[in-house]
């Protein structure tokens, strides 16, 4: 099965970074990499490309940085992914935007392979499709406030 690139993850991470922040101004780059462990350099990469598809807006100066361009509400996880990795579909004769016939297969359409990988595509496009990047925002503080509830308690007498 296919992975995501370790380029996708800090994506999505430094993604939820900015999320968090959202309607607050630039958060400078120096922040995202420091809060999300991801190194300066190959986020300074990521966030350019992710402006070039006019998912971030930048600010140059003291008080510059990275926003989101439009609400977290808006950007769904499949067009991150799909942005940042190409297709979903863990193989290409199973891909929706990048078909491509697998040379060893006789008839792609009778093809066990491509029929189950085509199921598993559309699995996967259906939960990144309808998770937004605010919905993984609230996911990710209630798992934190679940965590926190689940400290053991104290007794003092």
């Amino acid at each position: 099965m296919r992975t995501i690139s370790k380029r996708t993850q800090y994506g999505l991470k430094a993604m939820q970074a900015l999320g968090r922040r959202y309607g607050e101004g630039s958060v400078p780059i120096s922040t995202v990499a420091k809060e999300e462990s991801i190194p300066i350099k190959f986020l300074e990469l990521i966030l350019l490309d992710l402006k070039g598809h006019g998912l971030l807006h930048s600010k140059k100066g003291p008080h510059g940085g990275y926003q989101l361009s439009r609400p977290p509400s808006s950007i769904t996880l499949g067009s991150l992914v799909r942005m940042m990795e190409g297709p979903l579909a863990p193989l290409p004769c199973a891909s929706e935007s990048a078909y491509r016939p697998c040379q060893e297969c006789g008839d792609a359409e009778s093809c066990g392979t491509r029929i189950i990988m085509r199921q598993v595509r559309d699995a996967t496009a259906g939960i990144l499709d309808r998770t937004t990047l605010a919905d993984l925002l609230r996911q990710v503080e209630a798992a934190r406030e679940g965590k926190r509830s689940r400290q053991p308690l104290m007794y003092e007498i």
